[in-house]
């Protein structure tokens, strides 16, 4: 960081960082698991009780969206064609788009596309039978890039109408426009609209084209995104080490394919739920927190914004006071972490998130995210937060 004197800490974080970012790290490829051994190795090293599991997943977003809007488009042809029915395609479309952005379990165009192995690690430390788990999650796999990600819009709004920006707690969900066109075709199925026909079969054919292009491009070094979050996790390990907490059992968990649509982490749901009891387990999720400003993130979605618990949020608040380390309060993300999945099932969660001036993850998706452009200060603030919250999740604490 120029200008600045980086600390031993934020030495280990960069290397970590550096390390990773290397790999080409696409969900069910081979980076993505040769990463995941790697933080594996490390997490044994800090004396971590280590697993690896693999799991089947699509391991895209781009694919099952760009199929739905399609079908969207084959139903907004079959109206023009004066075919009423067809408008069906269009709800099938935004039936699906929904499942799959909102994190629902049916998402039946997935099951219907090849499927690829992800890996997730999952290290314990701490005593098995404490009456409190803490799981800290982060992501290891990396992103595909798009001109859908570029922040020149953000930057313009932010310079020239900020007026704006301090009258909302969110960016515009760009989401809708994905889903859209499906809509619209549905809508016209049902009123008998050409013109809106028109309108929603030409969007979802643009979207589906966007989708296809998006397929295309190539990998990022997603250090921000969310190498940041990896070394985080990383460095607890280290100090778990060193200081085994007491009366606490910390999981620190690295999933992949978080940029399929939180495929990792559902995954993860479906092996290791059952046996964290929602009344004795909280979860932290850690997300592109290599910016200028940590976030204590209000709520998030794609489409529909959850909100996260009131008391996690406190507790999370009181943590990074206890470490003397900011984070904005107020702000929603129009878009989805891994800390959706524990939430929608009823668990306690948090998520700490990142932005710059701009109100946006720096470098988010873009070829830029590298590891020299992680702000190590946040990252290591992150770190404090973290340990924090274990201190605060002993039942002396309590």
């Amino acid at each position: 960081m120029p200008g600045t004197t980086a600390s031993p800490t934020q030495h280990a974080l960069r290397a970590d960082v550096t390390a990773l970012s290397a790999i080409d790290r696409l969900p069910c490829s081979a980076g993505e698991r040769e990463a995941a051994e790697w933080i594996a190795a490390r997490l044994r090293d800090a004396g971590g009780r280590v697993v690896v599991d693999e799991e089947l997943v699509h391991g895209t977003y781009f694919w099952p969206l760009g199929l739905l809007n399609a079908l969207g488009a084959a139903g907004g042809a079959g109206l023009l064609a004066g075919r009423r029915a067809a408008g069906a395609a269009g709800a099938a479309g935004a039936a699906g788009i929904w499942q799959d952005l909102t994190g629902g379990r049916r998402r039946a165009v997935r099951r219907l596309l090849r499927r690829r192995h992800t890996t997730n690690v999952v290290a314990e430390f701490g005593d098995p039978d404490a009456a409190h788990t803490l799981v800290v999650h982060a992501h290891h796999d990396a992103a595909r890039t798009s001109f859908i990600f570029d922040q020149t819009a953000a930057e313009f709004m932010v310079r020239r109408a900020p007026w704006l920006m301090e009258r909302t707690d969110r960016w515009p969900p760009l989401m809708v426009l994905v889903i859209g066109g499906p809509v619209a075709v549905a809508l016209a199925g049902l009123t008998g609209g050409r013109r809106l026909a028109g309108v929603g079969t030409l969007w979802s054919a643009i979207t589906a084209s966007v989708m296809a292009h998006m397929a295309c491009q190539p990998v990022v070094p997603g250090a921000n995104d969310n190498l940041s979050g990896v070394a985080v996790l990383l460095e607890v390990g280290r100090r778990l080490q060193a200081a085994p907490p007491a009366g606490v059992r910390v999981i620190l968990l690295s999933a992949g394919a978080e940029e399929a649509n939180q495929e990792g982490m559902l995954a993860f749901a479906r092996r290791h739920l059952a046996r964290l009891a929602p009344d004795r387990t909280s979860f932290l999720c850690l997300d592109t927190v290599g910016s200028p400003e940590l976030v204590l993130i209000e709520g998030e979605g794609f489409l529909r914004m959850f909100e996260y618990p009131s008391q996690q949020k406190e507790r999370v608040a009181a943590a990074a006071r206890d470490a003397g380390v900011h984070v904005r309060r107020g702000m929603r993300f129009t878009f989805a972490t891994d800390g959706l999945v524990p939430l929608r099932q009823g668990y306690q969660v948090a998520a700490i998130g990142s932005v710059t001036e701009f109100l946006v993850p720096a470098n988010y998706h873009w070829p830029t995210d590298t590891a020299e452009n992680v702000d190590y200060g946040s990252v290591g603030d992150a770190v404090e937060l973290v340990m924090a919250m274990i201190a605060r999740s002993a039942p002396s604490a309590a």
